[in-house]
């Protein structure tokens, strides 16, 4: 951040973040001077502010006499200035009523959990399932299709679960597919998809004489059907929370924001950021080194069971986020996502 800034200018700036937070209006040195009990005149805040401003922590907007942070501003905010709030006890209750779970898929669990993260937040909730790769292994299916065509279905040890076409290249019949799932599920359970697929290559490889043709068939099919990278589950929820805010009413900046949460990759790649670090992590702006949420930030925290399997979760909303609210709201769905976890797994 470079030079440290004195107690006066980090009150300065800390107040300019706050209230612009607030009102999303520009903020002048008169605004300041009532609403903070700074005991400085305005002639004083506008010199800090000017020096502030010089240091790149604030910007002048062309139609006003007043300030408003820069990315670098609201990083310095976040990174020494920020007191996070407790989590109110209504929000508290609200995450914690698990009536809201029974009986759910883990997919519904997710979408749930990024509805909830919406509906609190007042911004956009995102959740990145756990990386199927990763999940211990509970049982496959294979369901013929049509000829030559079948579906997979793979189910995970905590509920998750995954469906491909493969096309085998023979036909199998029903009754054939049923023996196959039948063997795999006895032999398979208890690893991780990459660990089962590590043993099918072993097995096909150093056992080739010794297996029967259902054996064989089984791991030759089980092979192919975990081939290739299995899609990422990504859920939004709350788009429109985005759209109210001041910052993206222009058609620019609308459709800027919609092309990132409309693509799955982007989120993918923006959540992957926090998946290998351990608690909260605050992205702001091109900041972040991440171009595509420039005018934004995201709040990501992970996820996992004690089986292993980590996924990712967290609000993205303008830069002009209320980050003291918004962190401890994070922080805590991700334990309760967890605990999730554990329990269904």
């Amino acid at each position: 951040m470079g030079v440290p800034l004195n107690d006066r200018s980090q009150n300065i700036l800390e107040a300019i973040v706050e209230d612009y937070i607030q009102t999303a209006e520009p903020v002048g040195s008169r605004a300041i001077t009532k609403r903070h009990a700074f005991d400085l005149s305005p002639a004083t805040v506008r010199n800090v502010m000017a020096d502030l401003e010089e240091m790149g922590f604030l910007i002048s907007p062309h139609t006003s006499a007043g300030r408003i942070p820069t990315e670098k501003g609201y990083q310095y905010y976040v990174e020494s200035l920020l007191k996070v709030r407790d989590l109110p006890t209504e929000f508290r209750s609200s995450l914690e009523d698990d009536s809201r779970f029974a009986g759910k898929s883990m997919e519904d669990v997710m979408q749930e959990v990024g509805h909830l993260l919406s509906g609190i937040s007042r911004y956009t909730g995102l959740v990145m399932a756990p990386r199927f790769n990763s999940t211990v292994f509970r049982q496959i299916e294979f369901v013929r299709l049509s000829k030559g065509r079948l579906l997979v279905i793979f189910v995970s040890e905590s509920g998750l679960v995954q469906n491909k076409v493969i096309e085998p290249g023979i036909d199998f019949s029903q009754r054939e597919l049923e023996s196959i799932t039948n063997y795999l599920n006895h032999r398979l359970p208890g690893m991780t998809i990459t660990q089962v697929r590590e043993r099918i290559a072993v097995e096909l490889h150093e056992e080739q004489s010794r297996l029967n043709k259902l054996q064989k068939q089984a791991l030759e099919l089980s092979d192919q059907a975990l081939q290739g990278d299995i899609a990422e589950q990504v859920y939004v929820a709350g788009t429109s929370h985005m759209l109210e805010q001041p910052e993206f009413t222009s058609p620019d900046s609308m459709m800027k924001i919609m092309r990132t949460l409309e693509s799955k990759q982007q989120l993918i790649d923006l959540l992957d950021c926090s998946q290998a670090a351990r608690g909260v992590q605050i992205f702001i702006g091109s900041q972040s080194s991440h171009a595509e949420i420039e005018g934004c930030s995201l709040i990501a925290a992970p996820f996992s069971g004690h089986k292993g399997a980590v996924g990712t979760l967290g609000v993205i909303g303008p830069i002009r986020m209320n980050y003291s609210q918004v962190i401890p709201i994070v922080d805590f769905t991700a334990s309760l996502v967890s605990r999730i976890l554990d329990r269904e797994s």
